[in-house]
């Protein structure tokens, strides 16, 4: 009862010195920080009541917390790839936010149960480390998306090249058919193409993706802007792509899942069965007729 007593007093003193500081330092609302991420975010869902308030904490860690210039550049560079409408310090403050809340877990499971106490210390550290790779693991998923469509895409351009010089109209007659990954950056790539330099907009689009296979492409193609034949270049590059791409599925094959296996085993012992079952069915026909 005591222990239950601390809990309580705990919590509601924790909530009255938020509530206290909040007017303080004249933090907004969690109403007003949920306007403004149902304005931001591109999906156009509802934001939730808890992403309202991570924001809120968040934005005030970000005013203080300190960052050298190289590692926000970078992480800007990363986020405005990712697309995540967030700057870099508010990125990082989101991610120690929401492990320092699965943290905050440890001080009641002092009082109540001590053993479990590692466990939240393990997962506050897993939820910061997966927070802070978001950016990194949407821009890879991304570019394996647009890398398993390069194969299809440099073949659609041997094919073009081989009647058409015009490299803008490639990309635009590409574009309507291409996955939703490569279709957007292509879209960008070709608005970029009609406002500005040719060559500058593919470079740029080589820099978003980050992508060996993609440089590649985009290197033949500078070289058709610059006069080159293109067709035998685009050929050899097809039929490399290809090969990589067997090569990737191969890999995938190798990687089932043991379940996969299991239903193969399954299969086979039913092939068995069904082979022993006719020659049980045979053999005792040949019994049967000599006696």
């Amino acid at each position: 009862m005591h222990d239950l007593i601390l809990l309580f007093f705990a919590l509601f003193f924790a909530m009255g010195l938020y509530l206290v500081l909040a007017a303080v330092f004249h933090v907004p609302t969690y109403r007003a920080t949920k306007a403004v991420l149902n304005t931001v975010k591109k999906n156009k869902k509802q934001a939730k009541n808890s992403d309202a308030v991570l924001m809120e904490l968040a934005s005030k860690l970000a005013k203080v917390l300190p960052m050298d210039d190289y590692k926000r550049r970078k992480l800007t560079a990363t986020l405005r790839s990712a697309e995540i409408p967030l700057t870099a310090e508010q990125y990082v403050s989101l991610a120690m936010v929401k492990a320092g809340l699965v943290l905050l877990g440890v001080v009641p499971c002092l009082f109540i149960a001590p053993i479990i106490s590692p466990a939240f210390v393990i997962a506050g550290i897993g939820i910061y480390f997966s927070e802070s790779n978001k950016a990194e693991k949407k821009i890879t998923a991304r570019r394996e998306e647009i890398e398993y469509e390069l194969p299809r895409f440099v073949a659609t351009l041997t094919q073009e090249l081989q009647a058409s010089r015009d490299v803008l109209s490639m990309l635009e007659t590409y574009q309507k058919n291409a996955g939703a990954a490569l279709k957007n950056e292509l879209a960008i790539t070709v608005a970029d193409m009609r406002t500005g330099n040719f060559e500058g907009a593919l470079t740029r689009f080589e820099a978003r993706v980050s992508s060996a296979m993609l440089s590649d492409v985009v290197r033949g193609l500078i070289g058709v802007l610059r006069g080159d034949d293109g067709v035998a270049f685009f050929r050899m590059l097809s039929h490399d792509m290809k090969q990589l791409e067997l090569q990737r599925l191969k890999k995938l094959a190798m990687e089932r899942p043991p379940k996969i296996r299991r239903y193969s085993f399954l299969l086979l012992g039913c092939m068995l069965l069904l082979y022993m079952g006719v020659m049980g069915y045979q053999i005792l026909g040949t019994m049967s007729g000599i006696f």
